[in-house]
């Protein structure tokens, strides 16, 4: 599991114990994270490339990253809140 969240622990250091937590019981936060680190990978990947094609496909990785680091943002915040019991 550990390589699934290593990434956004990395990105998300003051959250990393919400993280473990999260993914501890959330198989599509584990994907997302998963996710999240194999975007960085076609970052990196395009950041050095050479290639023709290697600007339009460089910001379309970076968007890509934007877009899954919000989302696991947004997954974190949803994780903390706790809800009140219904009084009645």
């Amino acid at each position: 599991m550990e390589d699934d969240i290593g990434f956004a622990k990395h990105w998300f250091p003051k959250q990393a114990i919400e993280i473990d937590a999260l993914a501890s019981r959330d198989e599509s936060f584990r994907e997302l994270c998963n996710d999240f680190s194999i975007a960085d990978d076609l970052v990196q990947k395009w950041k050095s490339s050479t290639a023709p094609e290697r600007d339009e496909r460089y910001a379309e990785a970076l968007e890509l990253m934007d877009g899954l680091s919000k989302e696991i943002g947004v997954m974190l915040s949803l994780a903390k809140i706790v809800p009140f019991p219904v009084s009645r």
